[in-house]
């Protein structure tokens, strides 16, 4: 014998159909629940409270906040916005797969459990490849970065060290520039991809290349004052970048079959559809734009929008 829940969980066979399963709590993950609730929709989301937005960074580039405010806080904030509306219900679940489509509605999976929905939010973000040695995580988003929009003003003097061996990193180290002329730059990989052209301005602006890797920190509160390299060096330093790109999060989503770039991440148009009909992509998983809170919040509404309107009956539609 098989039972249905309230929530949309179905012991068994899948059961009540809910308007949407949002697979993400970040900035993209909230927006589109927020605009998915404000269009009577019925949403699941499915926060494991990981990403991005659960570091120790302050983000001063969304309006609104004259001082900033760390994301953490922003995103405990939108979370109890969002929870106002009852048509919304978090479930603390990571998803492992998705399985469905548009005609007959869409599964998620997750340990034994699972929740239908008409249409599916995926905002699941990437995992960053941060240099690791003992206590790493306290450093990210204090003196620890990885994007220069969101934290590069607020180093301007200081003395930094960009982390890795490709020129998407030499390039960061050149953009750098234009706020402090001391940067060095931690290659902290057995190979040195750096291209001659990137290296030549790299030594015209007098920024060394060190091809070495990260072996320990020094520092307390998550806030540099040196790092230790294989090699035997003692490199001191306010901040450091990491430029050692990110994976997107897409576990979930491969089983759906949802068209991916060349780099993982999934392909969006400018409304957020995904190649799957009723399948919508926000935020950092789909890097169509820079990877900013600001971004993530505009796309987690859009994706909503798009999604409200696939939604609605042909009789309501255009054309």
């Amino acid at each position: 014998m098989t039972s249905t829940h309230q929530d949309g969980r179905v012991d068994g066979t899948p059961g009540e159909m809910v308007d949407a399963l949002v697979v993400g709590g970040g900035p993209a993950g909230l927006s589109a629940a927020l605009c998915l609730a404000r269009y009577n929709r019925r949403v699941l989301v499915f926060d494991t409270g990981h990403g991005r937005s659960t570091h120790h960074q302050v983000n001063r580039n969304y309006l609104g906040f004259p001082d900033g405010i760390p994301t953490i806080e922003l995103r405990r904030i939108a979370r109890e916005q969002v929870s106002r509306y009852p048509q919304v219900e978090f479930h603390q679940h990571a998803i492992t797969h998705l399985t469905g489509d548009a005609e007959n509605g869409f599964t998620a999976h997750a340990q034994g459990r699972s929740w239908r929905g008409r249409t599916v939010v995926l905002a699941t973000g990437v995992l960053d490849h941060f240099p690791h040695f003992h206590g790493w995580e306290s450093y990210v988003g204090r003196s620890m970065f990885w994007c220069i929009a969101c934290d590069g003003y607020e180093n301007r003097g200081r003395d930094i060290l960009v982390v890795g061996h490709t020129d998407a990193a030499a390039g960061e180290a050149m953009q750098l520039f234009s706020l402090t002329d001391r940067i060095r730059l931690l290659t902290n990989s057995e190979r040195d991809e750096i291209s001659p052209v990137l290296r030549g301005r790299l030594a015209k602006a007098g920024i060394e290349v060190i091809h070495d890797q990260l072996h320990g920190a020094e520092g307390a509160d998550g806030m540099f004052t040196a790092v230790l390299t294989k090699g035997g060096r003692r490199l001191e330093l306010e901040s450091l970048f990491s430029i050692q790109g990110a994976t997107p999060e897409t576990r979930a989503l491969r089983s759906l079959g949802v068209e991916l770039n060349a780099a993982g991440y999934v392909v969006v148009d400018e409304e957020q559809h995904t190649s799957m009909p009723g399948v919508y992509a926000a935020g950092d998983l789909s890097s169509r734009h820079s990877h900013q809170v600001s971004v993530a919040v505009h796309e987690g509404s859009q994706a909503a929008s798009s999604a409200n309107y696939f939604l609605y009956p042909p009789e309501l539609k255009e054309g």
